[in-house]
């Protein structure tokens, strides 16, 4: 009789203990699936060219494949002050006249995702 209590002593102690492994383990899971996802999560991309007519197109978009319609856009001179300003369309592009002046063009989806390509770096 006294082995049978302590086996069932053992067992509700052994009981206790995978439930909170379980509970643990089932903690780590969405921890690191959470964690995961934030090193997965989208960067803005924005590349241009210009066109040879005196324009300059952008295309954006983030490293997800979500596209960068709609997102706001700036030409801004050496001292940020904007030249230009305007948003993607709904292709995710945007093309200005090509500005007379050293110039930057900023995808500005908010803080933390902003993308910058100087007009010097823009060619055909």
């Amino acid at each position: 009789m006294t082995n049978l209590r302590i086996a069932i002593k053992n067992s509700r102690k052994l009981e206790f203990f995978m439930k909170r492994v379980g509970m643990f383990f089932v903690m780590f899971l969405l921890l690191a699936f959470f964690s995961v996802s934030q090193v997965f999560a989208h960067t803005p991309l924005l590349s241009c060219y210009d066109n040879g007519d005196g324009t300059i197109t952008c295309e954006g978009g983030y490293s997800d494949g979500t596209a960068g319609a709609g997102v706001k856009m700036r030409v801004v001179d050496k001292s940020d002050k904007d030249l230009m300003t305007g948003k993607m369309n709904e292709d995710s592009e945007f093309t200005v006249k090509k500005p007379n002046v050293p110039y930057t063009v900023i995808f500005d989806a908010g803080p933390g995702h902003a993308c910058k390509v100087k007009g010097e770096d823009i060619t055909e």
